[in-house]
């Protein structure tokens, strides 16, 4: 049996368990605190829009090994709340049930695939798994039209990172052939604006970048078929590309619904204060399958800036509640995005309202300190690794400010 036992692997998952372990040293206490996840690595995911996905992973033993917390390589296919068990299916095909006492849900969210003809040629971003099929693609494409024109769906966060990276990706391959300036990246969103999520707030800047790249934008369409040749939208245009990226829409782990309680539009749990499932004893929810209620009225963002203090307090409180500790409502910084806008920079936004504070080369100072840096937890460093476990510590750190 596990007194705490968490699923999944990603950065709520680590913190999760990295807090638990802080509250069971502070307290001398004796309890065994158990990772089930279906990978090797923590995926670097906020990153896998860049070039090189392949390397933007950590290797879970180098966090986990350290502290002592005891990581099973598998995939829990499916969770009972009334006998406190967890089915886990190894990589060798075997079954087995994993008993626990404190159940923490941390299996994120994913990219929802689109039905629709020619799905198979599609690419995206949400895996490393997929971000790396795309890199090969990229510096594979055939000659023939289209071959530097990518359409990427959906002009959301992911979206628009991906579709102003792909502008310098695809002109650095282009440059050898002399072809750099027949780059196309064509946006495609369903809604009639750009980062509708995001707002009007940041809206003039990312326009701005968007015309700077030259990135084209089809508002109020859609791709209705996609082809090894390009895409098709739903007015009948046809796009030569010989790249499609898919972004649009995400749902939260299926394995949330083995759990008895309520869930948002997306799949989450929702949690009370303390990311306690409410009537369900014992099981808490952390990062993207968390709808955890923070500043005004407001609910957690399926984002790394939400997953990482998400899983301070949820295995801090798992274990606080076996130990006889009480419990720590969450309390995450203020909410910010930064949203990276390739050669054209980024912007910095505060608040719900999404209030642009700084652009260009300051911004992307902060985008890349927060990707290349701050979300990186330590390796191979055990009181490092448990003092950041600490649900206290901010995750915010000043950047230099840089002029433009």
């Amino acid at each position: 049996m596990s007194d705490v036992l968490i699923l999944g692997g990603g950065f709520a998952a680590v913190w999760s368990a990295a807090a638990a372990t802080r509250l069971v040293r502070r307290e001398g206490a004796d309890l065994r605190v158990t990772v089930v996840a279906a990978g090797d690595d923590l995926v670097i995911r906020p990153r896998l829009y860049q070039a090189d996905p392949a390397a933007m992973r950590v290797p879970l033993d180098h966090v986990l090994g350290p502290i002592g917390v005891e990581r099973v390589p598998g995939v829990a296919t499916a969770v009972d709340t009334r006998t406190g068990t967890v089915t886990v299916r190894g990589r060798d095909g075997g079954v087995a049930e994993r008993t626990y006492r404190r159940l923490i849900v941390a299996t994120g969210s994913a990219l929802v695939p689109p039905r629709l003809p020619g799905a198979e040629h599609l690419h995206n971003v949400d895996t490393i798994e997929a971000a790396t099929k795309l890199e090969e693609h990229l510096h594979a494409l055939p000659p023939g039209e289209g071959r530097f024109t990518a359409v990427v769906a959906g002009a959301g966060f992911t979206g628009l990172e991906i579709a102003t990276e792909l502008v310098g990706r695809l002109r650095a391959l282009a440059a050898p052939e002399g072809a750099a300036d027949g780059v196309r990246v064509v946006l495609v969103e369903r809604d009639g604006a750009v980062g509708p999520e995001l707002g009007p707030g940041p809206r003039p800047v990312i326009t701005a970048a968007l015309d700077e790249l030259g990135v084209e934008r089809r508002l109020g369409a859609s791709v209705a078929e996609v082809t090894p040749e390009g895409a098709v939208l739903a007015d009948g245009t046809v796009v030569p590309a010989r790249t499609v990226v898919w972004t649009a829409g995400v749902q939260a782990s299926p394995l949330t619904r083995d759990v008895p309680g309520e869930r948002d539009g997306i799949g989450r749990l929702v949690t009370d204060r303390f990311l306690r499932v409410p009537g369900v004893p014992g099981v808490y929810a952390a990062g993207d399958t968390a709808a955890a209620p923070v500043e005004a009225g407001h609910v957690t963002m399926p984002s790394c800036q939400h997953a990482t203090p998400l899983g301070r307090h949820a295995g801090h409180n798992a274990a606080a509640d076996l130990l006889g500790v009480d419990p720590v409502p969450f309390t995450p910084d203020p909410y910010v995005t930064c949203l990276d806008l390739g050669a054209a920079g980024a912007v910095f936004t505060s608040g719900f309202e999404r209030a642009v504070q700084s652009t260009g080369a300051v911004a992307k100072a902060r985008k890349r300190a927060v990707n290349e840096e701050w979300i990186y937890p330590p390796v191979h460093d055990a009181d490092e690794i448990l003092r950041l476990a600490d649900h206290r510590i901010s995750t915010r750190r000043p950047v230099e400010p840089v002029s433009t």
